[in-house]
C-alpha cells in the first residue's frame, strides 16, 4: 500500500511539473527549469552548504535585477535528489546556464562570484540592467561653480 501511495505522489509531481524540474526561483515563484524563452541560470546546491549560503544573497540580488530579462533559479538537491541526476551534479554548488532555447551553454562548479555571473549573462546577450530611474546621476563634484 505504501508503495502505491509513493508512486501516486511521484506521478503527481511529475505530471504537475510537466516532467521538467520544478524549482523555486529566488523571488519565490515556482516553475519549469530551464524557463522557456528566457536565458536561465540554475544554481544547484543546498540550504546548509557553506558556499551555497554565501551565494544566496547574490542570487537574491541578481534575481531582482534581472527579473523579466533572465531567470535566476535555485534548486536544493538535498531536498530534491532527482535534480542532481537530471542536471549531472557531482559537487555543490553547481551553476548551469541555459540559452533561450533551453540549451546548456556553460557550467561552473563551486562558489561563483556576482561579477562572474554577470559576465556570463552578458556573454549570453543579457546585459545588466541599469540603475533604476529616479536616482540622481550627475558628474562628480569638481570644485568649480559657475
Amino acid at each position: 500500500m505504501k508503495k502505491a501511495a509513493s508512486m501516486a505522489a511521484i506521478w503527481a509531481v511529475l505530471l504537475g511539473c510537466g516532467i521538467m524540474a520544478c524549482a523555486e526561483s529566488v523571488n519565490g515563484k515556482q516553475g519549469e527549469v530551464p524557463v522557456k524563452g528566457m536565458v536561465t541560470m540554475v544554481d544547484l546546491g543546498a540550504h546548509k552548504c557553506i558556499p551555497c549560503k554565501m551565494m544566496a544573497p547574490i542570487l537574491e540580488k541578481l534575481g531582482k535585477e534581472y527579473k523579466g530579462k533572465a531567470a535566476i533559479v535555485f534548486i536544493d538537491v538535498r531536498q530534491d535528489r532527482s535534480q542532481a541526476g537530471r542536471f549531472g551534479v557531482r559537487a555543490i554548488p553547481t551553476q548551469v546556464f541555459f540559452d533561450k532555447s533551453g540549451k546548456e551553454v556553460y557550467r561552473h562548479v563551486g562558489f561563483m562570484a556576482e561579477d562572474a555571473i554577470v559576465k556570463q549573462l552578458e556573454k549570453m546577450g543579457v546585459s545588466r540592467p541599469t540603475e533604476k530611474r529616479g536616482k540622481k546621476q550627475g558628474l562628480p563634484f569638481s570644485g568649480f561653480e559657475g
